[in-house]
């Protein structure tokens, strides 16, 4: 892929350490892109990444999965995306394995991801962990990323309620990260619908965006104390993203703020903003995919 200066989505992000006073342990990287000389569709690629582990071990780890995801997907062809990002996200988890191999104070170390890469308006998706990836359509919201955690597992298996999911004491407990001895298992179910299964949630890979639909990646220090509800309403009420993303993080840290609180926000184009008739053509175009 060839790098562009202007995504075709809007876009606003924000990462703040939190009010506990500890370090952020929270990276991200967003870019966008042309397919190739001879492919002019737009591309824009953008990962979270939360640390696990002390003594400033999960800064470096966060920073090695960003670094690693995004060069890997900016070095492709973009033709096969889940492919590209299976191998970008297990290439990074074994980079992070092997710094922490025989550092006593990196010793455990690793990270959680979110990928979200939109190739025209086709919306692919990967993750490992608990940070999180978000549809706003209209007045809905739509979390289309199912948590690595024991509560989530626990959920499934009716052990507990949705209700004791939050603030239980095994709510961090992380099932699958980068930088463990394994690769992680890269998730690429994207739930559409809450009704679907595990195999349709992994055919929605190239989902197809409409004009004025919202993308979220965060980190669980928003999630933890901002409800769905809550976020949809925020990001909806601002009149741009760059508020929206200050409301996010602003309410998290209101309500303790106890971890790093990091949000990627992107924005389909409505068409209404692109005033010349020959843009407005061509847009709808790769909108709905016409040729």
């Amino acid at each position: 892929m060839i790098r562009s200066s202007l995504p075709h989505l809007h876009v606003a992000a924000l990462s703040h350490a939190g009010m506990s006073g500890k370090n952020n342990e929270d990276r991200y990287a967003i870019s966008s892109f042309q397919l190739g000389r001879d492919d002019a569709r737009p591309a824009l690629f953008a990962v979270v990444a939360d640390g696990i582990g002390g003594h400033r071990a999960g800064e470096v780890a966060a920073e090695l999965a960003v670094n690693y995801i995004m060069a890997e997907v900016a070095e492709s062809n973009g033709k096969r995306p889940s492919q590209i990002l299976e191998s970008a996200i297990q290439n990074a988890s074994q980079s992070i394995a092997s710094h922490s191999a025989g550092r006593d104070d990196q010793d455990g170390m690793g990270a959680t991801c979110a990928c979200v890469w939109v190739i025209d308006n086709k919306l692919h998706t990967a993750y490992v962990g608990d940070s999180r990836i978000y549809l706003l359509r209209e007045k809905q919201i739509q979390r289309l990323t199912i948590d690595h955690t024991w509560v989530q597992e626990a959920f499934e298996k009716g052990i507990i309620t949705a209700e004791q999911m939050h603030n239980h004491p095994h709510q961090h407990v992380i099932r699958r990260y980068l930088g463990g001895i394994k690769l992680p298992e890269v998730d690429f179910r994207m739930r559409i619908d809450d009704a679907e299964s595990n195999e349709e949630s992994e055919r929605n890979q190239g989902f197809a965006l409409a004009p004025g639909d919202t993308i979220l990646i965060c980190s669980d220090g928003l999630t933890d104390l901002v409800w769905d509800e809550e976020i949809l309403k925020i990001i909806r009420s601002k009149r741009d993203l760059k508020l929206a993303a200050e409301g996010l993080v602003n309410m998290a840290n209101e309500r303790g703020g106890h971890d790093n609180i990091t949000v990627v926000i992107m924005s389909m184009p409505n068409l209404e903003e692109i005033p010349d008739r020959k843009k407005k053509a061509g847009i709808i175009g790769w909108l709905f995919g016409d040729e």
